[in-house]
């Protein structure tokens, strides 16, 4: 309904119109809005065209409007069957979880199906057993470096005994052995020479993007998201043109760039680093996620001369973080690999009157050396913490076989098997898009979603399921074991790709809703009314109305106060979130909601102190006027006692 003004305008004007374009985004979801905006607007298909375009620059829309096309009805369809599996999911059973676990609960064909990642993680996590084992390092110095303060040493680790592998389960295995290398003779027994390259990493799809953003700059899936768009809707950067798009189309899961995107990044890199920088052929790179649609392309800067540094001004600091590192990872894409030259030695130790191969310990020391840094002269993708990096090891290249090393010092380390890590945001959108469950325009939502519904929550960082996410999740398997299978819903996905190209959506639904419809009766028949209702935790203090206990209570949009008596007494209150900033009467400035749950901040001691603000203050320590500071934009702070505005100030840091 709040639509039909909108509707009416669009009505009225094409009403008069003698040719229509419409250039809603270039995803599945874009084609049928572009379909619903036809169709509500009673517009002409005959004079309607389609047009498409992955980033907002006069040259990309003025080559999208030289090649129209008619609406695609089949990624319309593939975009309607979607929504209505979705529909059917979630309209039938979120009313079972309302009967019989508690009301205002939801459930939904993909989001509890990333639920039950995030549920069985915790439970793999809990079912560990940790183990005992133990390492044993050496540094080691050839003999011929007698400088005690100034020797130079290198590291080994005990790689066999006796041709096996090690089994150190306690200190007490390793304390025969440590007596044993300390009186041993060590030897060089064999050397391995080697080059290695190191190639960059592809242009960021939507995923990897979310990932990297995550680790290297702490940006939340939303938050990604959230300033991508913006960067991509266009920043005004001072010129005649206004407004410019900063980067490509943000939703892709593809990794392929435009012919002159590369030749202009290979012409850049060339003048910038020099041509060795710059690879013979330019490098290609394979769409890793699985089920990859659309013929996107990936993200990257849609002009790599607007260069982070020379355009920063006009930027937030979060867009500037956001578009340098989208600018830094694509032209890295396209420099020239890494090099190094490497080195390997097996040592062996034991008794001297042992041959050297023939003694029963081999220590392995690995090491490389750069020799041309390439791509790593402008970026270097942060390592996941499950792939650390083994350091620097600074191995002599021209140790010789049968050469003795002196043992400088052993280094016996206790290690305890560790369990699988929770879930980050970003190892949930890579765990998603391995497994082709939710799609580029749905990781951040879906996200957002399973916390909102209070069946995730965000702790360190970390996302750990509530327990009535594990309850509502072991119902949802026991029921549905199809619907929140991972391989069901990858294959559904697979469905949808294949209405997108042509194939009927109608049995797809069908086949689908059968099954579903059977499951449903027999869940509704068998699952008994559960209890969820634990033990409410209480506040600490009295409810003004009654003098019972106040208790934190779960609602629709999150935790609330209310009293322990309800529905007999019906008080409640928000919780109250600090933001660390004085209120100008004196209290703190918290956050609130109004009824229709938009934003707002106020005085803690409301209602004695009315003071509020739809702006967010902000601390600014330089500033003279004693009024509260508060952020009009990404860009700019306003007092709201003298009007002064300023541009938000950025951290040298962030350089």
């Amino acid at each position: 309904n709040d639509k039909r003004p909108i509707v009416k305008e669009l009505k009225a004007a094409a009403a008069k119109a003698k040719e229509i374009y419409l250039a809603t985004d270039s995803d599945r979801e874009g084609e049928a809005i572009a379909w619903h905006v036809l169709e509500s607007a009673e517009m002409d298909p005959e004079i309607t065209q389609r047009v498409i375009f992955h980033e907002i620059t006069k040259t990309a829309i003025l080559k999208a409007f030289e090649e129209p096309r008619a609406i695609d009805m089949d990624r319309v369809n593939a975009q309607q069957a979607r929504r209505i599996l979705d529909r059917l999911v979630g309209y039938k059973l979120s009313p079972l979880l309302w009967r019989k676990v508690r009301g205002r609960l939801s459930a939904g064909r993909v989001q509890s199906v990333a639920v039950r990642l995030v549920v069985e993680r915790e439970r793999e996590i809990t079912a560990f057993n940790s183990e005992e084992y133990w390492t044993v390092g050496a540094e080691l110095s050839r003999e011929q470096d007698r400088d005690e303060k100034k020797r130079p040493f290198f590291q080994a680790r005990l790689h066999k005994i006796n041709g096996e592998d090690p089994v150190l389960q306690s200190e007490a295995d390793v304390l025969p052995h440590l007596t044993t290398l300390e009186k041993g003779i060590w030897e060089i027994g064999k050397m391995r020479i080697g080059k290695r390259t190191r190639r960059p990493a592809a242009p960021f799809t939507t995923s990897t993007l979310q990932q990297e953003a995550s680790r290297r700059i702490g940006f939340t899936t939303s938050k990604t998201m959230r300033i991508a768009q913006q960067l991509y809707e266009g920043i005004n950067l001072g010129g005649a043109e206004g407004a410019v798009g900063l980067i490509t189309y943000m939703r892709t899961d593809s990794v392929t760039v435009s012919k002159d995107a590369v030749t202009e990044a290979r012409s850049y890199v060339s003048k910038k680093f020099g041509t060795n920088y710059v690879p013979v052929k330019p490098p290609t790179y394979k769409t890793k996620a699985k089920a990859a649609q659309e013929a996107h392309e990936a993200v990257r800067p849609t002009s790599v001369l607007r260069v982070p540094k020379e355009i920063k001004e006009h930027l937030s600091r979060d867009q500037n973080r956001l578009y340098k590192l989208i600018w830094d990872r694509f032209v890295a894409s396209q420099m020239s690999p890494a090099r190094y030259d490497t080195v390997s030695a097996d040592i062996m130790v034991g008794d001297e009157a042992v041959e050297a191969k023939k003694r029963p310990y081999l220590f392995r020391a690995t090491g490389s050396v750069m020799t041309f840094a390439g791509f790593l002269a402008l970026y270097e993708e942060t390592r996941p913490e499950d792939r650390p990096d083994d350091g620097e090891n600074r191995v002599p290249s021209d140790l010789k076989v049968g050469e003795a090393l002196d043992l400088l010092r052993l280094l016996p380390e206790q290690h305890f098997t560790q369990p699988p890590p929770r879930y980050s945001e970003a190892r949930l959108v890579k765990a998603m898009e391995e497994h082709g469950i939710g799609r580029p325009s749905t990781y951040a939502s879906i996200i957002r979603t399973i916390q909102n519904r209070g069946y995730v929550d965000r702790i360190e960082k970390r996302l750990q399921p509530t327990e009535t996410g594990m309850i509502v999740n072991d119902l949802l398997v026991q029921y549905f074991p199809d619907i929140l299978s991972v391989d069901f819903t990858a294959r559904l996905e697979g469905e949808l790709d294949k209405i997108a190209e042509g194939s009927p959506w109608v049995p797809v639904i069908g086949s689908f809703y059968g099954q579903f419809a059977e499951k449903l009766a027999i869940a509704d028949e068998a699952l008994p009314k559960l209890n969820l209702r634990a033990e409410p935790e209480l506040v600490g203090r009295a409810c003004p109305l009654c003098e019972n206990d106040l208790v934190f209570r779960e609602g629709r949009y999150g935790r609330f106060i209310g009293c322990s008596t309800f529905p007999k007494c019906r008080y409640t209150e928000q919780i109250l979130k600090k933001i660390g900033i004085a209120c100008p009467n004196g209290g703190e400035m918290v956050e609130r909601r109004t009824k229709r749950k938009r934003i707002f901040y106020g005085c803690s001691r409301y209602p004695e102190c009315q003071f509020s603000s739809w702006k967010k203050p902000v601390v600014d320590s330089t500033k003279s006027c004693d009024g509260l500071l508060v952020q009009i934009n990404e860009q700019e702070t306003e007092c709201v006692a003298c009007g002064l505005t300023e541009k938000v100030a950025e951290p040298a840091a962030a350089d």
